[in-house]
């Protein structure tokens, strides 16, 4: 299935994400957003989601899977994936966090951003939020270094 996200790690690839604007500018270079080839790979996530083979942890209004752990395959990146309508647990990145947004219901915000590549730098903080509908989030963590806080 990691094949399924290779338009995704291509686009991530070598990207410095102390500056999550220049890297969403870059990743939007890689793989625009609307473009052909996102819009292949948003068709085919989407078919993964409805087979139930992404996203098939917990439950609504947030249901989570981890496709796989950071490797040299995946370009040291850890792919999970986030069905989401709602806010999710606050957490920490360590080494920054790279996510590709797809709207599938109404006109969903991510964290107050559109569908598309948001990027979170090293470091950073925050309880991730979809408001308006729902969304489906690819999220690259590097190392797969993610710190969950206790609430």
């Amino acid at each position: 299935m990691i094949e399924s996200f290779t338009p995704i790690l291509a686009a991530a690839s070598g990207i410095d994400l102390s500056d999550p604007t220049a890297a969403e500018a870059l990743l939007e270079a890689r793989l625009a957003p609307g473009g052909e080839a996102a819009q292949a790979l948003e068709a085919e996530l989407l078919r993964l989601l409805a087979e139930g083979h992404i996203a098939n942890r917990g439950e609504e209004p947030v249901r989570w899977g981890r496709v796989c752990g950071a490797s040299d395959e995946t370009g040291g990146h850890s792919i999970d994936v986030v069905h989401m309508s709602a806010p999710g647990p606050r957490h920490r990145h360590p080494l920054g966090e790279i996510d590709y947004c797809i709207a599938t219901e109404g006109e969903p915000t991510f964290d107050g951003r559109p569908p598309g590549w948001v990027v979170f730098a090293p470091d950073s903080t925050h309880t991730p939020t979809v408001a308006g509908g729902k969304m489906l989030i690819v999220y690259l963590l590097p190392d797969g270094a993610i710190e969950f806080e206790r609430s």
